[in-house]
């Protein structure tokens, strides 16, 4: 990779202006780096609109971003369990009615390594639901405020993307034979990146070319992910990398999400990620992406199917 774009250290927050009058809405910001993206973006003066699954959790963060950084900061709390596409859409109503604009979706809610095939309400596999479906959905119906604040859609990927069967399993999408924590994982963070790049041709075939799409990789930051979903020897072994170099703190994994959110004229065609050793750590910039993630033979048959199963249309 050529050297970084930004200097010996990378991207770093300190390049974010005054966000006074500006609206990010971010997924899963209750812990880790969804929680340190929030907490930077309010203390840049920007307002910021929550969407999280649990209620108990998302005012206990409330109060501790309160206490951090004092009582006048401008924070909307709106319940949404990306899993369900009932609730994103209940959420998305919500969030239309309640603000004018978006300037940044910041889709960082994710889940991770599921043990067993799961199921959703839906009737999708859960890593795929979550991870796919529910960002698509929520991405689709938030467009139009984002398009009038000539905003951003922001997706937090995984290098997961490229670790598992490298392409779409059109014929068994659920994994009904062969079901892997890893494989199904891998396929739904290739699906939500390789949708960004979908989205960045349509934008310019419709000459929407206001509103931006970038996709990133907040490297390997100690937040609880694998906690929340992972089997008993995930969790075991990602909790003995936290205390390795092989990690970094979860505010320095939401640098990548941050950067693509506020970063003028970045282009939209990199995948942005900490550049050091395994792309785990280390200063913030670009990074190649692997041609099977902008595959558009691949990326028109995912479209097509997504619009089929969640009912949604991109209304370009």
């Amino acid at each position: 990779m050529n050297k970084n774009q930004f200097g010996k250290k990378g991207w770093i927050p300190d390049r974010i202006v005054n966000l006074k009058g500006k609206t990010f809405v971010v997924t899963g910001t209750t812990s880790g780096t969804g929680f340190e993206a929030t907490k930077i973006l309010l203390s840049k003066g920007a307002k910021v609109v929550m969407l999280n699954r649990n209620p108990k959790k998302t005012e206990e963060t409330i109060k501790t971003l309160k206490h951090q950084l004092g009582e006048q900061i401008d924070i909307l709390s709106i319940e949404m369990d990306l899993s369900e596409q009932a609730s994103v859409k209940k959420a998305t109503a919500k969030v239309l009615n309640k603000v004018t604009k978006i300037d940044a979706l910041i889709c960082n809610a994710a889940i991770a390594q599921v043990p067993k095939q799961t199921l959703t309400i839906d009737g999708w596999e859960s890593q795929m639901a979550t991870n796919y479906y529910g960002n698509f959905t929520l991405q689709a119906l938030l467009f139009p405020l984002i398009e009038k604040s000539k905003g951003r859609i922001v997706t937090v990927g995984s290098l997961g993307y490229d670790m598992g069967i490298k392409t779409i399993k059109f014929d068994d999408l659920n994994w009904d034979k062969d079901y892997t924590p890893n494989n199904a994982y891998s396929q739904s963070k290739l699906a939500q990146i390789m949708t960004i790049y979908k989205l960045q041709d349509k934008l310019k075939e419709v000459g929407k070319l206001d509103v931006k799409a970038y996709a990133c990789h907040p490297g390997s930051s100690r937040t609880n992910l694998i906690n929340t979903s992972g089997s008993f020897m995930m969790k075991f072994i990602f909790n003995l990398m936290k205390l390795s170099p092989l990690t970094q703190s979860a505010e320095k994994g939401a640098y990548p999400q941050l950067m693509c959110a506020t970063e003028a004229n970045l282009d939209q065609k990199g995948f942005y990620e900490p550049t050091g050793r395994n792309n785990w750590t280390g200063p913030v910039g670009e990074h190649k992406i692997e041609p099977h993630a902008k595959d558009k033979a691949v990326a028109t048959k995912l479209l097509e199917i997504s619009e089929k199963e969640t009912g949604i249309k991109w209304n370009l």
